[in-house]
């Protein structure tokens, strides 16, 4: 059902976002409902846009983001290769949110959300894995040449 006025859909966390058409309002005894049809290709569509389309993102869209990708504050920090502390005082626009840690979320978004997820994901996870098992610590491994001019790291057995 096509609404002459569009609805101010704020459940989302986001301010300025307006539905033109896919919703209905419903009158009840305790007051007019809402009912938003297919909601979670709505936030599909509204992520897409904003790791597509936005040049710049809120701590609101940062937590939509977030939510969206059922992350904790503290998973994604270590994703994105910061703290939890971090990701908080960005929702809140207590600090500014790094360039290439907003890079990180993009990307990390697509491949998650995107019809086709791909190895960003699986990287991502892995380094912040490797950042908890590792950090500080010397790493050491060998190498072979596999005579196909390519190299793998050697698996001592």
């Amino acid at each position: 059902m096509a609404e002459s006025e569009p609805y101010h859909y704020r459940q989302c966390g986001l301010a300025d976002i307006y539905l033109v058409n896919g919703y209905e309002r419903n009158c009840t005894a305790y007051g007019e409902t809402v009912t938003i049809h297919n909601i979670d290709e709505l936030h599909r569509a509204i992520g897409t846009y904003l790791v597509e389309e936005k040049n710049h993102l809120t701590g609101a869209e940062i937590r939509f983001l977030r939510h969206e990708l059922d992350l904790s504050q503290d998973l994604l920090g270590r994703l994105l290769g910061k703290t939890g502390q971090t990701v908080a005082r960005w929702e809140k626009g207590q600090c500014a949110i790094d360039g290439s840690a907003v890079r990180l979320l993009r990307a990390y978004y697509e491949a998650k959300v995107g019809r086709a997820p791909n190895k960003v994901t699986s990287l991502l996870e892995r380094l912040a894995e490797l950042d908890g098992e590792y950090a500080g610590y010397p790493v050491e491994f060998a190498l072979e040449d596999m005579d196909s001019g390519k190299w793998k790291v050697h698996d001592a057995a």
